[in-house]
């Protein structure tokens, strides 16, 4: 049975709550009709891993009336959507729902064991990229049933660990597409990976040394990634390599890098380096900078809300 919890977001949306199961949220009369035009949803939608059936908590955040509407598939980052968490999927649902998308936030971590995040801990393979993109599909495919999105597009986004699901996501998997998203937004992801047909090869020595790449990587929808020259924790560099390679081969795949900008740019934090972090790409696999970019901010909301009005609104 779907467990459904009521959720604040005060400053946003007036608060709304239903009930349900079996994944899908069942609610009658006037709390249908409310629901139906307008607020703020939870509850909780099964996905299945070789290991089993995890039940994976979400928000809704909607814009008023009935819609249909688009949508925009939100993947946290290593943070999480806990007490921890970077807020930054929060942040951006905020600008995406008064442009008209339905905007889903699944929560991968708590679910799975970790409530506080994976920032620090290099044990979490049970909730990795590739893992979180079953939580994408199974977000998709909820939003497919109800009434205020039905067949519109929608589109996956997510930033650091949010941004390699996005990219574990997209990726054609030799013939299995991405579910039937229409576009895909990866912000300062981890590109030092395998994703699909783009394979990154190691020499042995310290982490992120010796990288080679080879393939390329071909999105199943256009993908847009954003990321920080000066990011040292999913560094640009990687993931002008992957684009490049997926340009070359003639797939749509457009980077921006912002000069001087650092992971997390999409924020007010100020810079912060913190030794605990995991990180695959330093030579003692730990510490990474943080810290928000004014400039390089207010530029991916711009570039999102372009990419998602072409191929969201775009599309019909």
């Amino acid at each position: 049975m779907m467990e459904l919890r009521c959720c604040a977001i005060a400053c946003l949306l007036p608060l709304l709550a239903g009930c349900g199961g079996a994944g899908a949220i069942a609610a009658s009369g006037a709390m249908q009709q409310a629901i139906a035009t307008s607020g703020t949803v939870g509850g909780s939608f099964p996905v299945s891993t070789p290991e089993g059936t995890t039940e994976i908590p979400f928000q809704i955040l909607k814009p008023e009336g009935s819609g249909p509407f688009p949508a925009v598939v939100m993947m946290h980052d290593c943070s999480g959507l806990g007490r921890r968490s970077s807020g930054a999927p929060l942040r951006w649902a905020r600008k995406l729902v008064p442009q008209g998308y339905v905007v889903i936030l699944p929560d991968s971590f708590t679910p799975r064991g970790f409530p506080d995040g994976v920032c620090t801990t290099k044990e979490a393979q049970a909730a990795s990229p590739y893992v979180r993109a079953r939580d994408a599909f199974a977000a998709l495919a909820y939003l497919r049933r109800q009434p205020y999105v039905g067949d519109k597009p929608v589109a996956v986004m997510g930033g650091s660990h949010g941004g390699s699901t996005t990219l574990a996501t997209d990726a054609d998997q030799g013939g299995a597409t991405a579910g039937g998203f229409a576009a895909a937004i990866a912000l300062y992801p981890g590109c030092g990976a395998n994703y699909g047909a783009w394979r990154v090869s190691r020499r042995a020595g310290p982490p992120g040394s010796g990288l080679s790449f080879s393939g390329s990587y071909k999105p199943a929808a256009p993908l847009l990634i954003l990321i920080g020259e000066k990011d040292d924790w999913t560094p640009a560099p990687y993931c002008q390599s992957l684009a490049e390679a997926a340009q070359r081969a003639g797939y749509p795949v457009t980077i921006k890098v912002y000069p001087g900008a650092l992971h997390s740019f999409d924020s007010n934090a100020p810079v912060r380096y913190v030794a605990e972090r995991h990180n695959p790409n330093k030579p003692d696999g730990r510490g990474a900078t943080t810290g928000g970019d004014p400039a390089a901010w207010s530029d991916a909301e711009t570039q999102i809300a372009s990419f998602l009005a072409k191929y969201l609104k775009g599309a019909s």
